[in-house]
């Protein structure tokens, strides 16, 4: 994996931990070029982010912070690697937590919301994941929700207008305004 574009351009991530399954490059360049100039000064918010890439990848294109939260050790030590190999770590925060418990605890409001929960995710939890994302996405933020192209769709936010749906092999991305 590397990054596609941006001030890290091609640099190369770590290996992916196991029991990770990040987001492809090919939907990771999808789903940036569909985002266009929304990224540019935005805080970034990459939920189970495995390695980081797609935080990464929006702050290489210019995001102004990413907060990466995950539960995994492995995880967050290759989200702090891929960091240090990309220049980026000035501009990031890591979080070791439970998602859920990660937002119970941020501040402030997001622009722009990447979720990248496991396919397996119970769906109360993915539905409870989403209403205390609700809590921390800036009025008008995007989020991004990947899931697998058949499987469970989880109860969204009243107040998020569906924006986009983009399809990547096995990987659905859902886009909400909020």
């Amino acid at each position: 994996m590397r990054v596609i574009a941006g001030t890290a351009k091609g640099a190369r991530l770590a290996s992916v931990p196991d029991g990770t399954r990040p987001l492809s490059d090919r939907a990771r360049e999808g789903l940036f070029s569909s985002l266009g100039h929304a990224v540019l000064d935005a805080r970034v918010l990459d939920l189970f982010a495995g390695t980081g890439a797609v935080g990464i990848e929006a702050l290489s294109r210019g995001a102004a912070h990413a907060t990466f939260v995950d539960s995994a050790p492995k995880a967050i030590a290759v989200i702090r690697e891929n960091l240090r190999r990309t220049g980026l770590a000035d501009r990031a925060t890591v979080v070791r937590s439970d998602v859920r418990r990660g937002l119970a605890s941020r501040e402030g409001a997001f622009d722009v919301v990447f979720l990248d929960p496991p396919y397996a995710i119970a769906p109360d939890d993915l539905d409870g994941t989403l209403a205390a994302t609700a809590a921390v996405a800036a009025p008008g933020a995007l989020v991004f929700l990947t899931r697998p192209a058949k499987g469970y769709t989880p109860v969204i936010p009243v107040d998020w207008a569906p924006d986009r749906r983009l399809s990547y092999g096995d990987a659905l991305i859902l886009a909400f305004r909020t």
